[in-house]
């Protein structure tokens, strides 16, 4: 589509699954995209393979200096970036008993510490220029617990508060975020869970093809919502019912906290 013609995206965990098919996907509509994730020789193939448009930096997103130097490297080479899609992350199944410090820090750090510092990054420009856009890819275990995902629920739960908290802090601004809460996805990660044990989703095979999520992805960005579930149509509605009334909520939210939030504006 026309609007990312020459835009600069960002994305986040690209080597693989979700976030390759999201940088491929953007890259077919026009957009530079700059990809970012750990494993440094699938990111430079997927940018070889997308060409000038496209440049790699591999970096450890839960390092702040990292998530820093990332921005300024792709900055550097495709321009000031217009869209966010933080899209990296790790899973580890635990029970909340045996949950080891190591793995949750990892967790949290690269899912939800690495969508701030990325976010602080990018927000004063996209500020100054009243246009940006910033996807959190969080996950349907970012709206209900499910037993055995411990780390991966905080993590997942974290993400749709920082939307809303972005929602409320960027009103007026140009600037629009959202996160995107996907059901089971044919990736790697997703055979890794069956592996560990029942997930309470469907299998593989069954599950939604990767790019798939990236145009629901592509859509959110474009839209307006700040919570986009992406399933099936039956389990969208179920989920958009025990999110409850989420536009009513900030809406009060909004309410609440409008004196401290024209301060912000004044200053």
């Amino acid at each position: 589509m026309a609007q990312w013609d020459g835009r600069t995206v960002l994305v986040t965990g690209a080597s693989r699954g979700i976030g390759m098919a999201t940088a491929e996907h953007f890259a077919s509509l026009g957009a530079r995209v700059g990809l970012v994730a750990r494993s440094a020789a699938p990111l430079e193939a997927l940018a070889a393979r997308l060409g000038d448009q496209a440049h790699a930096v591999p970096a450890d997103l839960s390092d702040p200096a990292e998530s820093a130097r990332a921005v300024r490297e792709i900055e550097q080479a495709l321009g000031p970036v217009d869209v966010l899609v933080s899209c990296a992350g790790v899973l580890h199944r635990d029970w909340v008993e045996d949950v080891a410090l190591s793995d949750f820090e990892e967790s949290y750090r690269l899912g939800v510490g690495a969508a701030i510092w990325l976010t602080q990054q990018v927000l004063p420009g996209m500020r100054e220029r009243d246009f940006g856009r910033i996807v959190l890819v969080s996950s349907e275990l970012g709206l209900i617990g499910g037993p055995t995902y411990t780390s991966y629920c905080t993590t997942k739960f974290a993400l749709i508060g920082l939307a809303e908290v972005l929602y409320q802090e960027l009103r007026g601004s140009g600037v629009r975020a959202c996160a995107v809460c996907p059901g089971d996805v044919r990736t790697g990660q997703l055979e890794e869970e069956h592996q560990w044990g029942p997930t309470g989703g469907v299998t593989p095979e069954k599950a939604m093809d990767p790019a798939r999520v990236a145009r629901d992805i592509e859509a959110a960005a474009r839209g307006s919502s700040t919570v986009v579930v992406v399933d099936r149509p039956h389990l969208r509605l179920v989920f958009k019912l025990m999110g409850g009334p989420r536009r009513l909520r900030l809406l009060v939210v909004a309410d609440a906290f409008k004196k401290l939030l024209r301060t912000r504006e004044a200053s």
